[in-house]
């Protein structure tokens, strides 16, 4: 059996040990971020919470297990890329391209991966779509780190098939690999946070105003539903036209210290 379908074999033999990788990394990142938070909100720096209302423990508890529930979906098709890896299927490439080109293409990656995600969210965001795929993911009206993996399974599905379609075209470097995937899952922590985690003159200067802040996905998820669909950058949402109106504004609201915003009423997920 285990040779008519090798991905079981795969399955059943490195599956525990992807399992226990996927899930520890996703783990640390959102716990190290949660307790981050919880640190600064009792600090001086505590007004830099976004929103007035408070998650509940129900919100978290259910962030954590559609977390582990897309962890298993990872497992599962993880299995298949190594399948394709050996069978030569996807690209296997065990060496290196140089300091420069390794970090070249780890930026390439990145950005890849932003693209990707920005078109395929907002594609998920289409009233055919959004309840099959991501409504599960927006009932975090007001997200904690622990939201950084809150998919449906089919979502999750369309989040790591990234992974097999640039290895179809892209012989990628192990480390380059493990550093985009430990940088995926710290960023989409932060975006989840709740609190603003970056400096007061993020947009102010050229060098990263284009690179997201938490005040920007924490909009997505309460009161920009069909703006911000960007996960690392900027960059698509103003090409395209989808970032906040109100984005920059609110941004400095929150590293200011006015809650002003904030108090409004959470918008409902009805879509």
């Amino acid at each position: 059996m285990f040779d008519a379908f090798p991905p079981l074999h795969i399955l059943l033999t490195k599956g525990p040990f992807v399992f226990a990788f996927d899930f520890g990394r996703y783990l640390v990142a959102a716990a190290v971020v949660a307790a981050i938070v919880w640190g600064l909100r009792r600090t001086t720096l505590r007004t830099r919470k976004i929103q007035a209302r408070e998650a509940t423990m129900a919100d978290k508890r259910r962030e954590f297990a559609q977390s582990i529930q897309t962890v298993c979906v990872y497992t599962l098709v993880s299995a298949f890329i190594i399948w394709g890896v050996d069978a030569g299927v996807l690209q296997r490439f065990q060496g290196s391209y140089g300091w420069a080109g390794d970090l070249a293409l780890l930026a390439a990656l990145i950005v890849a991966h932003d693209t990707y995600f920005y078109w395929v969210h907002r594609a998920m965001h289409h009233p055919r779509l959004f309840k099959t795929f991501h409504r599960a993911h927006h009932r975090s009206i007001t997200p904690t780190p622990w939201a950084a993996y809150s998919f449906a399974i089919p979502e999750a599905f369309v989040m790591i098939a990234f992974v097999p379609i640039w290895l179809v075209f892209v012989a990628t470097p192990g480390w380059v690999m493990l550093s985009w995937i430990l940088f995926q899952i710290v960023r989409n922590a932060m975006g989840h946070a709740g609190f603003e985690l970056h400096p007061r003159w993020w947009l102010s200067t050229p060098v990263t105003r284009w690179i997201n802040t938490t005040t920007h996905h924490d909009l997505h998820h309460n009161g920009g539903f069909n703006k911000n669909y960007g996960l690392y950058f900027t960059w698509w949402d103003k090409i395209m036209g989808t970032e906040h109106p109100r984005y920059a504004a609110r941004f400095a609201e929150v590293v200011a210290g006015d809650r002003k915003l904030a108090a409004r009423p959470a918008r409902t997920v009805t879509a």
